[in-house]
């Protein structure tokens, strides 16, 4: 990257984030951990296409630095600009999700970034949930993450009523503070099955939705 396209990234990221911080006033209620430079992998719930970077907006700066969400490939390199943000603003962590035309396996992607030093913001329904139900099914890459890199903690995060500040459909953001919760930290099992471990971190998950 050259110094002139570093400069614009740094000013975009600070802009996204302070825009971010206009509309949304975002709380962060550090619940179950401390928000400490330690390396992690934050899973939350997914309403909004803003929810990673509601999440990384919150994240104190040392955290932010070597925090990288995972994103859709499909999504962010439709377009010049969304490249530029998706790779060089946010350094997301870009995965394919089209089974048929990937050429990375997805978990293989996620544990390279972590073994670089890089923390994760992971979403593991997989797809923005737009149905009534609290959460979707969760797929099987949180596993298999816990599994390859066991002592990273996996930390449960619920962002709130920022499907209400951008709902499915609508260009411009409605102002509305949001929270974000972040929980105890998880782990695997040595013997803990998938859907046993899914189960679990829907749970804590949900755990820190408040109630309606």
């Amino acid at each position: 990257m050259t110094m002139l396209r570093s400069f614009a990234a740094r000013a975009t990221g600070l802009a996204i984030s302070t825009f971010a911080r206009f509309m949304t006033a975002p709380r962060a209620l550090w619940q179950g951990i401390e928000p400490v430079p330690h390396q992690r992998v934050y899973f939350a719930n997914h309403s909004s296409n803003g929810d990673f970077v509601l999440l990384w907006t919150a994240l104190p700066t040392p955290l932010r630095r070597q925090t990288r969400p995972v994103a859709a490939l499909d999504y962010w390199l439709t377009s010049p600009l969304r490249a530029f943000i998706g790779r060089e603003v946010f350094n997301a962590v870009l995965i394919d999700r089209r089974p048929e035309a990937r050429t990375e396996d997805p978990v293989a992607q996620m544990v390279a970034a972590l073994d670089q030093g890089s923390s994760l913001i992971i979403f593991p329904e997989g797809q923005r949930n737009s149905t009534d139900a609290a959460l979707l099914p969760f797929k099987s890459g949180l596993y298999h993450l816990a599994k390859a890199r066991p002592q990273v903690d996996l930390v449960p995060v619920w962002i709130a009523n920022l499907n209400r500040v951008m709902p499915k459909g609508e260009i411009i953001p409605v102002p509305l503070i949001c929270t974000i919760a972040f929980g105890a930290p998880l782990h695997v099992e040595p013997d803990e099955t998938q859907d046993a471990f899914l189960a679990r971190a829907t749970q804590a998950l949900l755990a820190l939705k408040a109630p309606a």
